[in-house]
């Protein structure tokens, strides 16, 4: 059982970064893609960005390109964001998943959460 916990969330002024963690147990080495989500109060949880395994394939919101930065630590087993430039739209509690699968249809997906971590822009 895949068990992921985040952390790095908090309060920041627009404009500023934040970097969360993703510390991840229980995972045996696989293929499958990682990732983050997030969801706002009101709004449906969304896709923010996935990195497959090996490190190199990475597919990015349109909302969040240019300004996060996804990366994986496989020895310690950490998946990060790097958020920068950050916006009171980038609101949200904050999730790290893990076996994302993409769909035609409904788009990204993933089987294992995280509990969630806040992240709050203030203007």
């Amino acid at each position: 059982q895949v068990q992921l916990v985040e952390s790095g969330g908090g309060l920041v002024q627009a404009g500023g970064s934040l970097r969360l963690a993703c510390t991840a147990s229980g995972r045996t080495p696989s293929f499958y893609t990682m990732g983050w989500f997030r969801q706002s109060p009101g709004k449906e949880r969304e896709f923010v960005v996935g990195i497959h395994y090996n490190g190199e394939t990475t597919d990015y919101a349109d909302s969040v390109k240019g300004r996060f930065t996804i990366s994986a630590d496989h020895a310690k087993n950490t998946l990060y964001l790097q958020m920068d430039s950050l916006k009171p739209e980038d609101t949200a509690v904050y999730y790290c998943a893990d076996h994302l699968v993409i769909d035609a249809y409904s788009g990204w997906s993933a089987e294992y959460w995280g509990q969630g971590t806040q992240v709050t822009v203030s203007t």
